[in-house]
């Protein structure tokens, strides 16, 4: 599962990946990983050298699975095999690897036949994704799975970051802000178009709402790390077009547009 999850590249230990996972403990700080990792976990780190998997198997790990395409070069996969512990390499970053991971334990994550080869088909693709409101032991995952579709129909890597910031800053403006939403996501070969509905308070000034520092969050939302106030402004800066149509106690709808160097 977690291999698929990451689409993961496998560098050894095949045969153990039938094997129950326990935990997952995502670290850069081997001392961390002695000190309150926990046995049969697997390892998540940006750290690609032997010294991470001595760690790995030290704390009584199951494996390692180095991030952003890394790859040791210093003896990890000759210990790994001799350890008897997998080894794998994921292009994901930290937050993504754990996102999905956890995703695809709810049983959530994007269909294979939802991600067309843009560049040389041009399909139109189009997908919807829930969100419920105040949920935010699930944030980030409706905008995490977008990242994936984009990465893997191979669009520009800058592109992609400018979306992902934006869908997730609009994601979280429901989660703080509205009971639940549609968020609908259309690719053509020129142009990414996402689209939040939610049903909401909506924005009473949205002139007001647009400046960066103005934030109606909560205490408990601000001791949480968000509301700071910067959400629609940085959805701005990001994309190349957006437009709100909004209406107070029923809801608002965000409309962001990327357009496609092909």
């Amino acid at each position: 599962m977690i291999k698929e999850a990451l689409s993961a590249t496998l560098i050894c230990g095949e045969e153990m990946l039938d094997r129950e996972i326990e935990h997952i403990y995502a670290s850069d700080l081997m001392s961390d990983v002695l000190a309150f990792g926990k046995p049969n976990s697997i390892l998540l780190t940006g750290l690609a050298t032997q010294q991470a998997v001595i760690s790995a198997h030290m704390a009584e790990f199951m494996g390692v699975i180095f991030l952003r395409g890394k790859v040791p070069k210093d003896g990890a996969e000759k210990f790994g095999k001799k350890s008897h512990l997998i080894l794998m390499s994921t292009e994901l970053d930290m937050y993504e690897s754990c996102i999905l991971i956890d995703s695809y334990k709810k049983g959530i994550h994007p269909e294979k036949d939802q991600v067309p080869d843009l560049k040389t088909q041009g399909i139109l693709l189009s997908h919807e994704f829930n969100i419920e409101g105040s949920n935010f032991s699930a944030a980030g995952m409706v905008s995490t799975e977008i990242k994936s579709i984009l990465k893997k129909i191979g669009l520009d890597h800058n592109l992609i970051r400018r979306v992902a910031i934006s869908t997730y800053e609009g994601e979280m403006n429901v989660h703080m802000h509205a009971k639940r939403a549609k968020v609908k996501l259309t690719i053509t070969p020129k142009c990414i178009e996402v689209v939040i509905a939610d049903e909401g308070k909506g924005i009473p000034d949205v002139d007001l709402a647009m400046q960066e520092g103005y934030s109606t969050a909560t205490e408990e939302q601000r001791a949480m790390g968000f509301g700071s106030g910067m959400g629609l402004p940085n959805i701005k800066r990001n994309c190349d077009d957006m437009h709100i149509v909004t209406e107070v106690g029923k809801g608002t709808t965000l409309q962001i547009r990327f357009f496609i160097a092909m």
